[in-house]
């Protein structure tokens, strides 16, 4: 059986930060793995609070294995000159499920927009430089429930496609809650169809 690799993806270990200093202003980096816009949000949410009498708090970010879900935002510098370059920095890494945040000291000399774009991206590319880059797997959860007489069927092939069993429940009803690799997703739907009930969560 081959192994899928479109639901692989590279992204960082733990946080990572970077130092930037152009004419005066100071560029702090921060790099964060993350899954979600409600993580995102949070980040941002503590840098603004720690950081507040910065600039601006420029960012980036991309989501999903494929990196379909992405945003830049320049956080009132010129329009492009921040967020872009910071995405940017996370495309040619190669990287997703990845948060960038550039947080700037105005150091009193303007840079002009190559200046900052520059600055930017340099910010970036030092900080997801001292990040440690891991790979990881996209996977879905799926419920199964299903009688007792189904057990063997069940369990053999969790077995058979070495899937993580998040939780098991066999007290009243048999249920399971499985870690599925997304490129097997449709695979598990169709074998467990016959046999369960099944639900993606």
């Amino acid at each position: 059986m081959s192994t899928p690799s479109s639901d692989v993806y590279r992204t960082l270990a733990a946080p990572a930060s970077g130092l930037y200093k152009e004419k005066g202003s100071k560029f702090l980096g921060f790099a964060y793995p993350v899954s979600s816009e409600e993580e995102v949000k949070n980040i941002l949410s503590s840098l603004r609070k720690e950081y507040f009498d910065a600039c601006h708090h420029c960012y980036a970010y991309q989501l999903g294995s494929n990196g379909t879900q992405h945003r830049a935002n320049d956080d009132g510098e010129p329009n492009h000159s921040a967020g872009d370059p910071i995405l940017g920095q996370i495309r040619s890494a190669g990287l997703t499920n990845v948060l960038v945040v550039v947080v700037r000291y105005f150091g009193g000399i303007k840079l002009g927009v190559s200046g900052l774009i520059n600055a930017y991206r340099t910010a970036a590319a030092d900080t997801l430089k001292a990040a440690e880059i891991v790979e990881k797997v996209e996977t879905a959860t799926l419920e199964i429930r299903f009688d007792y007489e189904q057990m063997n069927a069940v369990m053999s092939l969790v077995k058979e496609y070495k899937l993580a069993i998040i939780s098991q429940d066999f007290s009243v009803n048999c249920c399971l809650l499985l870690s599925v690799r997304k490129n097997l997703l449709e695979l598990m739907m169709t074998k467990f169809s016959g046999i369960a009930a099944i639900a993606e969560l």
